[in-house]
């Protein structure tokens, strides 16, 4: 074993062999760690979210013993080939789809132009609508819910499948206003100008320029406020009346025993929106490359 040497000064050197094992010095293994500290932690996130939505996929093929489908029992497809066994299914799915349709359409159209407003124009209230703007997505949904439920019977309004859409574009329209809005300020004014000097006239350098780079972030937000409409529930219970919505109807079955049906019709909307967002993916570099 060697020895320490004493150096002129009288400080003990030790050899470099001894320094690189000293048990302080990092291994291989922590080392790696630590280059990869931030993809482990964005695959544990993603781990995490993704965990109750395979659970949802797996046990939309289980066939259960009684009305709780909580435990895995034998596999079948009994439940992707008789969604619609219980009509009170179909019917709420299609009750869901049809307010986030028309709640999706509406809240896209004002809050596309709202954004515009707030991007392009200086006018006086710009800060107080700024403002207005983020408070449905502040404010929690009990309160909206009951809020809006107070303003309904105030009117003397029928509660159901109006008032519903009436509040489903309220708290919609803020998240499409976010996302077009970040999409407007990201833009390069240079490519109106551009356009502008090659005699296009404001309706020609809209149609032709701003849409075209504008419209991914209003498909974006369309997409959001179909989700967020979709599987709204706390709002649409206070405001519903007699209309059964698709999460109204989970809600209720929960009570009895949710069928795997509710998973298969769970399933099909997370393929659906996963296939709209891999093809608006492919699109996009298609586009890029050219």
């Amino acid at each position: 074993m060697s020895t320490p040497t004493i150096d002129r000064r009288g400080a003990s050197q030790e050899p470099r062999d001894y320094v690189k094992k000293r048990p302080g010095a990092l291994s291989r293994g922590l080392r790696w760690v630590r280059d990869h500290v931030i993809a482990i932690a964005a695959f544990l996130a993603l781990f995490y979210l993704f965990l109750p939505i395979a659970i949802v996929v797996i046990f939309s093929f289980n066939k259960p013993e009684g009305r709780q489908n909580v435990q895995w029992n034998e596999f079948s497809l009994d439940a992707w080939t008789n969604i619609c066994r219980d009509p009170t299914i179909c019917d709420s799915v299609g009750v869901s789809l049809q307010i986030a349709f028309v709640s999706t359409i509406i809240a896209t159209l004002l809050g596309t132009l709202i954004s515009f407003a707030l991007v392009r124009h200086r006018f006086r209230g710009r800060s107080a609508t700024n403002l207005l703007i983020f408070l449905p997505m502040a404010t929690p949904e009990v309160v909206l819910g009951a809020s809006l439920l107070a303003l309904f019977l105030n009117l003397g309004a029928p509660l159901g499948t109006g008032t519903i859409i009436i509040a489903h574009i309220m708290f919609c329209i803020s998240f499409v206003v976010v996302s077009v809005k970040a999409r407007l300020a990201g833009l390069d004014p240079r490519l109106e100008q551009a356009a502008s000097d090659l005699y296009a006239d404001e309706r020609a350098t809209f149609r032709y320029v701003t849409l075209p780079l504008v419209m991914p972030g209003i498909v974006s937000a369309a997409l959001l406020a179909f989700s967020l409409s979709f599987d709204d529930f706390i709002i649409t219970n206070f405001n519903n009346g007699t209309t059964v919505t698709f999460p109204l109807y989970v809600w209720g079955a929960a009570q009895r025993g949710i069928p795997p049906q509710v998973n298969v019709i769970g399933s099909i909307m997370f393929f659906a929106a996963l296939f709209i967002v891999v093809i608006a993916q492919v699109v996009g570099a298609a586009r890029r490359k050219k």
